[in-house]
């Protein structure tokens, strides 16, 4: 199966071949003038014929379409296989989002302006490798530090990162924090991508919209919406202790593992790192991904720069 680099991969969408038209006009032959029916005479008499009613619309049928879809797979080890702890397994590799318009919002929903939310939030959204693990970030304070999940970089003390313009840069590991699931990535150099706003998961409410970004199987720049299914819901994450997570439907899939779960105004929430899944030989969304709440997060983020 082909590996793909963090941030590369470019999948096509689906192609179709329409079938005939219903009512479509028989094709003429080339080169030869349309043809043309019989005139029927013309009546001597003027009877005035009343239109005929005009039926209702007939429903659209679809037409026949041949679908192709090409899609780039990465299979990564170690951590992008994610961790299993009580049937919840941690992304670090997914697929797509399905292409094709968003189903219409549901009463209760507040989805805003997405497509501009995304816009705004995209560029500081990153990917991350650190050796055969792949994962997400995104940019958290004005030095351009990167947060992540723990277990998306393992043990590593350096990684690589791929900016949301495709430039790859190093990065060194500031710190892990295991049992919150949260690591601190700094890069070399100066880049451009500025810091998201930080929201506060304690705000949310159920039915609130958000958006999990990331780079499932590598595939950089993905977005997905949900709805914020619970709040504080008790979890395991990284095999330690119970903790609270946000819980959303919005598709989580391996390899969002670090990105931000963001709401309607491109806040940041929570960092997605586990779905839930029906086996422990499965790893794709079933539509329960949790979030560490971005206040556990960034607590965590700041004990480990400051080097508690």
């Amino acid at each position: 199966m082909t590996h793909a680099r963090p941030g590369l991969g470019e999948p096509r969408g689906p192609a179709f071949t329409a079938g005939d038209r219903p009512g479509a006009a028989a094709p003429r032959p080339a080169g030869g003038p349309p043809q043309a029916g019989p005139v029927p005479p013309a009546s001597p008499y003027r009877v005035p014929v009343a239109p005929a009613p005009t039926p209702p619309p007939a429903p659209r049928r679809a037409a026949n379409r041949a679908l192709a879809v090409a899609v780039v797979a990465a299979v990564l080890a170690g951590g992008a296989a994610g961790f299993a702890a009580g049937g919840i397994r941690g992304p670090g590799g997914g697929e797509e989002a399905a292409a094709g318009a968003p189903p219409p919002a549901a009463a209760g929903r507040n989805p805003g302006d997405l497509d501009s939310v995304a816009a705004r939030v995209l560029p500081s959204v990153v990917s991350v490798q650190a050796g055969e693990r792949q994962g997400s970030g995104f940019v958290f304070d004005d030095r351009g530090r990167i947060l992540t999940n723990a277990h998306v970089v393992g043990t590593a003390t350096d990684a690589t990162v791929v900016l949301h313009s495709g430039r790859r840069v190093d990065a060194e590991v500031l710190g892990r924090d295991t049992g919150r699931d949260v690591a601190v990535l700094e890069v070399a150099g100066s880049y451009a991508p500025r810091a998201l706003p930080m929201g506060r998961a304690a705000d949310l409410s159920v039915a609130d919209s958000v958006l999990a970004i990331g780079s499932p199987l590598g595939l950089s720049g993905t977005v997905t919406a949900g709805i914020v299914s619970a709040v504080d819901r008790e979890v395991s994450l990284g095999g330690g202790a119970q903790q609270r997570a946000v819980q959303t439907d919005a598709s989580i899939n391996p390899g969002n593992s670090g990105g931000p779960l963001v709401d309607a105004a491109g806040r940041v929430v929570g960092i997605n790192t586990a779905i839930a899944s029906l086996d422990r030989g499965s790893s794709g969304s079933i539509g329960i991904g949790f979030a560490v709440p971005v206040e556990d997060a960034v607590r965590a983020a700041d004990s480990l720069i400051d080097g508690d």
